[in-house]
């Protein structure tokens, strides 16, 4: 099992930049799963937004956030981390740190929720003027 804590949310103007932050308590060696963030936005559905797969960490990105978004992570620290530039008002959403603690360590693209089965409490972005 893994519990996961987000970090790193708030309330910034339209260009501005955030990085959330999301630390994992588990008893599973960090570095052999994969990751990942999502969100959903007030009246929409939970969506992807980008995931990197175990050690070395291969990453794989929504197209809406491509080119401003970044994952990486932090395995002695078990942080994985998404850094948001340029942010947009359709950024605004509850972001989400996820876990895939069932898969092989990769990325799986074509699974439900990216195959993740373990999810943070989610911390709150709003973008704004």
């Amino acid at each position: 099992q893994v519990q996961l804590v987000e970090s790193g949310g708030g309330t910034v103007q339209p260009g501005e930049s955030l990085r959330l932050s999301c630390v994992a308590s588990t008893q599973r060696t960090f570095s052999t799963y994969a990751l990942g963030w999502f969100r959903q936005a007030p009246g929409k559905e939970r969506e992807f937004v980008a995931a990197i797969s175990w050690s070395p960490g291969n990453t794989y990105y929504a197209d809406s956030v491509k080119g401003r978004f970044s994952i990486w992570r932090d395995n002695s620290k078990n942080s994985v981390y998404l850094q948001m530039n340029s942010l947009k008002p359709e950024d605004t959403a509850v972001y989400y740190c996820a876990a895939d603690l069932s898969g092989p360590g990769m990325i799986r693209a074509g699974a439900e929720n990216y195959g993740m089965d373990h999810w943070g409490e989610g911390t709150l972005v709003t973008v704004s003027s």
